[in-house]
């Protein structure tokens, strides 16, 4: 406030970084500015402010201000440019050949790790702040650990992958399989084959033609921007090693964001716009019927004190794993149908409309299952309707077994289930049960059948023995039931069903490492990050 007061007086220019971090201050700024203003400033005086992208700056604020935007770039090769340029000429061009040939992958390295988050989920786990910080420092590590080793002649690799995928960008990185894609980038990039020959930068092409982007021999830097420039390709998911169906997948996704947004801002309270559209009440009267009539949720819900009665106190693990299942199910049906009621009273007058119950019609009306409700609910990204019938699919299956409870059902739908890591681990409980095993010490082995569960009839297996799942989706590779293996993905088809899979728990045994398997990560939803449940083995080439 000092320094405004003199720039004010004398026609300085002040700057204040980063207002987003004081909000608090932000209102009494906007009051300061009021009161120049009604004094009348020196003409010379000018206060520039910087923010990330916040909405606690006062509006008032934002209206009296010249706004300028620093947008990153969009794209492998804009972010290469920008990347390299990033350094002076004379950080490259005094620097020994290796450096330079390094520093140039490093560059790439960090293009790719900026732009695969345009991809969601399919590009990192979580939202990561990497930044042009990563990159410089990165480079004086380099820089620094050359010079130390310039004796031995020997580029120490280990170290500078370790430093670069552990600590600078790993630094970041706080999800286990996100750990597991930086250093796999890293381990393509930083060998001798960059240093001994123009090494290919992007992962997995060699089928690709038309597409390649190396790394050039040691240039001078004038050089290095126009090989970025002219040889680096147009944008494609090939450039990140993913599957070309990463591209409509992100721009379904863009359009569906679009949309969305459009649909918010449309008006509400008339006839939703346009002709044959519906109010919010009607949008919310025509899914309590579905409700009560289609779903019958109402007249569904399981009577735990009959399946308590039916299996006693010794319920085996499979049993104790259905039983919670049908607990989550009956609490999320309370939920559901006590919310309706409330609603159906607040339209006829009996009660008093609450910000709650019109944030729960807004959500009705948007197609998107209410906050209160996913509170309680399985893990989705489906919309309302959507995500109504998948309820009804699993409390299907809840139904079906508590017919007979003390039976294992011969196939299980692990993906209509709300804790399916319950249940995989219920496999492993019987098995350590039955051989007299340490549960911490045990595994799950994912043996993937030829048929889906329609097809063929499965042999029966005995308890101690695992137990048949399905319900799986491969996405960025296909299932090839008839070599049974991963292949690629056929074009515009980026989800592959997957057959039945036998769950055999084994015990763990330290081994070498088995390169004709993949351990594949399974997520509950394609949001992928905390919806992890557990690895599979997959057969590949």
């Amino acid at each position: 406030m000092a320094k405004l007061e003199i720039g004010h007086k004398e026609g300085h220019w002040v700057m204040l970084q980063n207002i987003h971090l004081m909000p608090g201050f932000l209102l009494e700024l906007e009051k300061k500015l009021d009161a120049f203003a009604a004094e009348g400033s020196n003409p010379s005086f000018r206060l520039f402010v910087s923010s990330d992208p916040s909405d606690c700056i006062p509006v008032g604020l934002l209206e009296r201000a010249i706004k300028l935007t620093n947008e990153p770039p969009q794209g492998i090769k804009q972010n290469m440019k920008r990347a390299f340029i990033s350094f002076s000429k004379e950080d490259v061009e005094d620097k020994d050949p290796k450096i330079k040939t390094i520093l140039f992958a490093l560059c790439y390295f960090h293009s790719v790790m900026l732009e695969r988050r345009k991809f969601g989920p399919k590009g990192w786990n979580m939202k990561y702040p990497f930044s042009a910080g990563d990159l410089r420092d990165s480079a004086v590590i380099l820089n620094n650990y050359m010079e130390q080793n310039s004796s031995s002649g020997k580029i120490p690799w280990d170290d500078l992958k370790y430093l670069f995928g552990e600590i600078m960008y790993g630094g970041h990185i706080v999800d286990g399989w996100d750990r597991v894609l930086c250093k796999a980038y890293l381990d393509n990039l930083m060998n001798d084959a960059l240093i001994n020959d123009e090494a290919e930068l992007f992962p997995f092409i060699e089928n690709r033609p038309g597409i390649s982007f190396k790394c050039p021999q040691p240039l001078p830097y004038e050089k290095y921007v126009e090989h970025i420039e002219v040889e680096c390709p147009g944008e494609t998911p090939l450039a990140y090693g993913m599957h070309p169906n990463a591209e409509i997948d992100f721009r379904t996704q863009q359009c569906l964001e679009l949309f969305s947004l459009l649909q918010e801002i449309q008006p509400k309270d008339s006839s939703g716009g346009g002709e044959g559209g519906s109010s919010v009440q009607e949008k919310v009267q025509e899914f309590a019927s579905r409700v009560y009539e289609e779903a019958q949720l109402d007249q569904l819900k399981i009577n735990i004190d009959d399946l308590n009665q039916k299996l006693g106190e010794n319920k085996d693990p499979y049993q104790n794993a259905f039983m919670q299942e049908c607990d989550s199910m009956n609490v999320l049906i309370k939920v559901i149908l006590v919310a309706l009621e409330e609603l159906a009273l607040a339209f006829k007058g009996e009660l008093t409309m609450t910000e709650n119950m019109e944030a729960l019609m807004q959500s009705i009306y948007l197609n998107r299952l209410p906050a209160k409700w996913a509170k309680f609910s399985f893990t989705s990204t489906r919309g309302l309707g959507s995500w109504l019938d998948n309820l009804k699919q699993r409390l299907e299956q809840l139904n079906i077994w508590k017919e007979s409870p003390e039976k294992m059902p011969m196939v299980t739908f692990i993906n209509r289930l709300f804790n399916p890591k319950s249940f995989l681990t219920a496999i492993k409980q019987v098995y350590a049960r039955k051989e007299e095993q340490e549960l911490n010490k045990m595994s799950l082995y994912t043996h993937v059948e030829r048929k889906m569960y329609w097809e063929a009839d499965l042999p029966p297996l005995k308890e101690k023995d695992g137990a048949y799942i399905f319900g799986f989706q491969i996405e960025g590779a296909r299932w090839d039931a008839s070599v049974g293996q991963l292949e690629e993905s056929h074009p515009k088809k980026p989800f592959s069903i997957v057959p039945v899979v036998k769950c055999i728990p084994q015990v763990i045994v330290a081994g070498k490492e088995d390169k004709t398997i993949y351990k594949c990560p399974i997520y509950k939803t394609t949001g992928r990050g905390a919806t992890f449940v557990d690895q599979a083995q997959l057969k590949t080439k």
